[in-house]
């Protein structure tokens, strides 16, 4: 899909590690950034701000119940469609990483059957437009270290320590 030429909405959501931008369009929620991240597509400067939209109180809402350890799913519409089809396919792979679980690089990589391909995995976990609904916090080093979060490693670490605070995290 092309975001440049959709009417999107947005808003702007006060979570316990700083402000998330959020953007969706009528049918999915298309984008959720850290606000003082590098890196947020030209497109979202379009959206009209609109933090009554249902598709964008709903996000937030999960938000909500998610920072409160009272969901580990959310359950809306997402609309990743504006990656490359490598893009995709990594973003897919990451909704089955489970809450509390994590995943290395290159076990990720092996999953999609591009072995060789761990740096362009990481590249394309890096340009995650939708973070925490697409889980790309689970992701780690080979060797169990925090590497590689577009939100910051503070951010990235208090998300496994929020998961993990019900003792589920597994190494």
């Amino acid at each position: 899909m092309n975001l440049a030429n959709t009417v999107l909405y947005s808003t702007r959501w006060h979570s316990p590690i700083g402000e998330l931008l959020l953007v969706c369009h009528e049918q999915a929620l298309c984008g959720c950034w850290f606000g003082d991240q590098a890196g947020i597509p030209d497109w979202t400067a379009s959206a009209l701000e609109n933090p009554g939209h249902p598709l964008l109180r709903l996000a937030c809402a999960q938000l909500q119940a998610y920072f409160e350890r009272q969901r580990q799913d959310f359950e809306l519409p997402l609309d990743y469609s504006h990656g490359t089809e490598f893009q995709q396919s990594v973003w897919q792979a990451l909704t089955l990483i489970r809450y509390g679980h994590t995943t290395p690089y290159g076990q990720l990589a092996q999953a999609l059957e591009r072995p060789r391909a761990v740096r362009a995995l990481g590249a394309a976990v890096g340009r995650n437009p939708l973070a925490i609904f697409l889980p790309c916090h689970r992701v780690i080093g080979a060797n169990g270290s925090l590497t590689g979060y577009t939100g910051g490693l503070a951010r990235k670490t208090f998300l496994l320590q929020l998961e993990q605070a019900q003792g589920l995290l597994l190494p």
